[in-house]
This record gives C-alpha cells, structure tokens and sequence, in this order.
C-alpha cells in the first residue's frame, strides 16, 4: 500500500495517525479541517527528520 502524499511533510507517527483519521471523514468541514490540519502538522514537522528516508 501507497503511502499518502501529505507523509512527506507529516513525520511523526501520531501525526501520521490523526491524518488518517480526518482523511477517512466526509463532507466539507471535515475537508477544511484536514487541510488546516496538514498545514500545521507540516509546519511544526519541518525540521523533524523523515523517517521513511533511507540513508545512502
């Protein structure tokens, strides 16, 4: 399975469970919730380091 696009700013793994949470409701509210949510999550994720990276 496909990890979501949003995953590569949302790097810790309780932020990447609440995601999936709101991504699972429906209507517009939930929608605006979601990206109101991204955009913090990744702002406050920024210098967390990516743990889906591998290093070479």
């Amino acid at each position: 399975m496909s990890s979501p696009q949003a995953f590569r700013w949302i790097k810790t793994e309780c932020g990447r469970a609440k995601y999936v949470e709101l991504a699972s409701r429906s209507g517009v509210a939930a929608k605006l919730r979601l990206g109101w949510f991204v955009v913090i999550a990744a702002a406050r994720d920024l210098r967390t380091p990516n743990p889906d990276h591998t290093p070479h």
